[in-house]
């Protein structure tokens, strides 16, 4: 579907997955509104779609802070006089055991994941209807199945899962379309934005390596092009990876099996200790020198670098 003229809105737009949802609607002739909260970040993406032939309004926004969500959507009614789509995929990740997790990491999550989805979602709504409007929201198979050392990610991805499919439903008949997009493992380089808690650099060499191995993980760009081709398509529901499907599956059958499975994981993955502030991920690439790990991340890193997700080394969450 090719909406000449149409006007998408990108949360999260600036880097990584995003970015690449941005550039695929830039090819089928949408106009662009990205934001994102950090306005350097923001003036590379606009240069990229703008020299990919895209009109681009960009606008700083957290999307956990509803005034600025209002604002944001102000704004690109202004600019452009209507709204088509509205992808929702501004995320975080914090890995690290539950034991080395705070109550305040589970509210920014949801901050984040669930009521930056909420808050977009509602504001637009009011501008969908009657047109064919189209809602993206960019899950996660942590809202589906939880995985250890993720939990905070996983509970507002389960949200926001939550969410979606129950928005499809009340919108049925109203001529707009809720997808849920359900991703596993993809080479975003979202390695390098991710913090890690607890052993920090365990943590993080796992991770690396599950989002950069091929077969494991799925190309960003291919996981654009199957996520908008399904959004405007308006179909309910599109998981990404073979994994990921087979999982999901597999513990819709069997969920006590699939919870053993995980504890067995669990097991595998470095053991909860007392640890300092968490750790950016660029911090720990640049901290750690491994031949083995650089090996098996050969992919991870150049979709890093690629996908505008290179960061000072030093950021905080």
């Amino acid at each position: 579907m090719r909406r000449r003229g149409g006007v998408a809105l990108v949360t999260g737009g600036s880097r990584g997955l995003g970015l690449l949802i941005a550039r695929e609607l830039a090819t089928r002739g949408f106009r662009l509104a990205v934001c994102a909260r950090d306005r350097a970040e923001l003036a590379a993406a606009g240069a990229d779609l703008t020299r990919r032939g895209a009109e681009v309004l960009t606008v700083q926004c957290d999307v956990a802070d509803r005034e600025q969500v209002d604002h944001l959507t102000r704004s690109v009614l202004e600019r452009f006089g209507r709204l088509d789509v509205l992808v929702n995929n501004a995320g975080i990740i914090e890995v690290a055991p539950v034991t080395a997790m705070t109550v305040e990491d589970f509210r920014t999550a949801q901050d984040v994941m669930f009521w930056g989805t909420l808050y977009p979602t509602l504001a637009a709504l009011p501008h969908l209807g009657g047109r064919r409007g189209r809602i993206i929201n960019v899950t996660s198979i942590g809202g589906k199945i939880s995985a250890p050392h993720l939990l905070p990610y996983n509970c507002a991805k389960f949200a926001a899962v939550g969410l979606s499919e129950g928005l499809r439903a009340e919108l049925a008949g109203s001529g707009v379309t809720v997808t849920t997009v359900v991703p596993g493992l993809m080479r975003t380089g979202s390695q390098l934005r991710a913090f890690f808690k607890g052993q920090q650099h365990k943590e993080f060499a796992w991770f690396a390596v599950a989002a950069s191995l091929p077969g494991l993980s799925m190309g960003a760009r291919r996981a654009a092009r199957r996520i908008v081709r399904a959004g405007l398509a308006g179909r309910a529901e599109l998981t990404l990876t073979p994994a990921a499907k087979v999982a999901v599956r597999v513990h819709g059958l069997f969920p006590g099996t699939t919870a053993r499975a995980l504890g067995v994981v669990n097991r595998l993955l470095p053991s909860a200790r007392p640890g300092g502030p968490p750790v950016s991920g660029a911090a720990a690439s640049t901290e750690l020198d491994s031949r083995l790990l650089r090996a098996a991340t050969v992919l991870g890193r150049s979709a890093s670098r690629r996908y505008h997700q290179g960061v000072n080394a030093r950021a905080t969450p």
